[in-house]
């Protein structure tokens, strides 16, 4: 069995909560599915095959869309909500069902050449700079995420023939060592929300 390198002196990236973050490079693979017509369902699984984290939301709105991502039991532990008539495609992420925001997560500029989102934190009062910045790529729903110029996750969108008419997309998604996987994972879904119709 895979033995991870542990490094107890990488710094912690705890976005979501120290819970999420380990001290070794973390794979996960995440499995997007549409059953019926309405319904999204998202599993969030480790290299073994364990879930971690399970997501959920209606495919059709009539007003602004929502996600909730939950542990493995069900219990409720963000849920990211689209700003209605936002010009950059914002979205709000809040911890379970609270009105308090964690982060919020829109496209870098109104019109883009290049799949990119910035992540601002609560806590930044200003703005002016984000927290985290999101560089994609056109021809897939590949991207990387960057605290500053340090890279801290990777995602790769794993392509099979006719699963895409299927309503189903799979991801491959590198955490590095120290940052949160539950928010690399919201920021997935976004990402996926704002461009996988692009």
């Amino acid at each position: 069995m895979f033995k991870p390198e542990i490094n107890f002196e990488v710094p912690l990236i705890p976005v979501v909560g120290d819970g999420f973050c380990f001290p070794y490079l973390v794979n996960l693979t995440v499995k997007k599915k549409i059953l019926g017509l309405s319904q999204l369902n998202i599993d969030v699984l480790d290299d073994i095959g364990t879930s971690l984290l399970q997501g959920e939301g209606k495919v059709w709105h009539l007003r602004k869309k929502k996600r909730i991502i939950a542990d493995p039991a069900g219990l409720p532990l963000l849920t990211l909500h689209e700003k209605t008539l936002s010009w950059h495609n914002t979205w709000k992420v809040y911890r379970s069902d609270r009105n308090d925001v964690l982060y919020t997560v829109k496209r870098s500029s109104t019109f883009q050449m290049k799949m990119q989102l910035d992540v601002f934190l609560a806590s930044n009062i200003n703005g002016d700079i984000c927290d985290f910045h999101v560089k994609g790529s056109f021809t897939n729903q590949s991207f990387k995420v960057y605290k500053g110029d340090t890279l801290i996750a990777e995602v790769k969108e794993r392509f099979k023939l006719g699963s895409f008419f299927k309503g189903r997309e799979n991801f491959e998604v590198r955490v590095y060592p120290g940052v949160d996987y539950a928010f690399i994972v919201s920021i997935l879904i976004v990402y996926n929300e704002i461009y996988g119709e692009s």
